[in-house]
C-alpha cells in the first residue's frame, strides 16, 4: 500500500505544476528552501499542518485536496461546496 506521505508529496507537486510554480517559486512563496519542499514532495518529509496550510494558502486549494480527504460521492453529486 502507498505510504500517505507519498500521496501527499505527489499531491502537492501535481497543484504546484498546475498551478504554473517550479519548486524555487513555491519554496519562495513559502519561505523554505527548495531542498524542503523537494523532501515533502518526495514524500521523504512530513508537512505540518500548519505547512500543509500555507502550500494549500499559496496554491489556491483546500488543504483537503492537497491530503486527497475529498467526499467521493460529493464529487458525483456536483457538490463541491464543501472543497
Amino acid at each position: 500500500m502507498e505510504d500517505q506521505l507519498d500521496i501527499w508529496g505527489r499531491r502537492i507537486r501535481a497543484f504546484r505544476k498546475l498551478k504554473g510554480y517550479t519548486q524555487k517559486e513555491l519554496a519562495d512563496a513559502l519561505h523554505v528552501s527548495v531542498s524542503v519542499l523537494g523532501a515533502v514532495e518526495r514524500g521523504n518529509k512530513a508537512p505540518s499542518p500548519e505547512f500543509l496550510a500555507e502550500i494549500a494558502k499559496v496554491l489556491d486549494v483546500d488543504v483537503k485536496e492537497l491530503k486527497g480527504d475529498i467526499d467521493h460521492d460529493q464529487l458525483e453529486r456536483g457538490d463541491n461546496d464543501g472543497l
